[in-house]
């Protein structure tokens, strides 16, 4: 193997770890799921906004309508991390990390929708694969519990965050990442500021020292080690490695919570990254 794919490899690695690790911050800290996507976007935003005056800075968009969306984006942004640490919240890390990994199988689906692709019978069955693991979670604890509602939550989050993929399919070959990822983290910062007025919070040190790395380091550190790794490694096999997302997020919640997974949440997760590696395997990268 080259050095450069093999440094690419580690890179990306690295950053789907720390993918994984963000999810625990929603059992580290005692506040809002909200709240918690504040802190994240907002210590994001100053890191990326570090990286661009200090290093290569890159095209920016201009024209309203551009920005529109570009705000857009953002506002998505913060309601896929706002369901998605919810999900984890309500019910445990595996849970929510593992009915987000059907991102994969919604953006297969919704392709040929939005860029009028003809639709394939595998995109049925990927479907209906990830239903049946959802339910195999589900299942021993009934459909109105803290599992059933963990899944809702964390499908939702994998939805929203599939349209997040769809829509930055346009803009990745126009604008460079770092500056996508900035705006949107800082539209959703703004987006959520405001509820700071709204409400009483108390964050201590410690809480804010936790915001700090979920910001820099599990969020713009992890965007950049992914994007970097980019450069050596084709971006297939690089979403196929995003799909050990939840098996990363699942270990560090083992060791780090010692939250044990149950067996039919390992047996229908299991069933969910296969299927989100399949589905993701079909793709052609863009």
């Amino acid at each position: 193997m080259k050095p450069d794919r093999a440094s690419g490899l580690v890179e990306i690695h690295v950053a789907v770890l720390l993918f994984g690790l963000a999810g625990l911050f929603a059992k580290f800290l005692t506040l809002p799921a909200w709240c918690i996507v504040l802190g994240r976007t907002g210590f994001a935003t100053m890191a990326l906004s570090a990286v661009l005056v200090f290093g290569k800075r890159g095209r920016y968009p201009q024209g309203g309508k551009t920005i529109a969306l570009f705000c857009l984006l953002g506002i998505i942004l913060a309601i896929h991390w706002i369901t998605f640490f919810h999900a984890i919240q309500i019910s445990s890390v595996a849970v929510g990390l593992l009915a987000f990994s059907t991102f994969p199988v919604f953006i297969t689906c919704l392709e040929p929708f939005w860029f009028n692709e003809k639709r394939r019978a595998i995109d049925w069955v990927t479907a209906l694969l990830v239903l049946t693991g959802l339910g195999i979670i589900v299942y021993p604890s009934g459909f109105r519990g803290q599992v059933f509602s963990g899944v809702i939550w964390g499908t939702l989050a994998g939805f929203t965050f599939a349209i997040l993929s769809l829509l930055n399919r346009k803009w990745v070959r126009d604008y460079p990442p770092v500056v996508i990822a900035l705006y949107q983290n800082a539209v959703a910062t703004l987006v959520l500021l405001p509820m700071l007025a709204m409400v009483d919070l108390h964050v201590d040190t410690r809480q804010i020292g936790l915001l700090v790395f979920l910001g820099v380091i599990c969020t713009a550190l992890s965007h950049a080690l992914f994007i970097r790794g980019l450069r050596f490694v084709r971006a297939q096999l690089a979403s196929v490695i995003a799909c050990l997302e939840p098996v990363y997020g699942i270990a560090f919640a083992f060791f780090l919570l010692h939250e044990v997974p149950s067996t039919s949440t390992l047996a229908g997760g299991a069933l969910i990254v296969i299927t989100a590696v399949m589905a993701t395997h079909r793709r052609a990268p863009v």
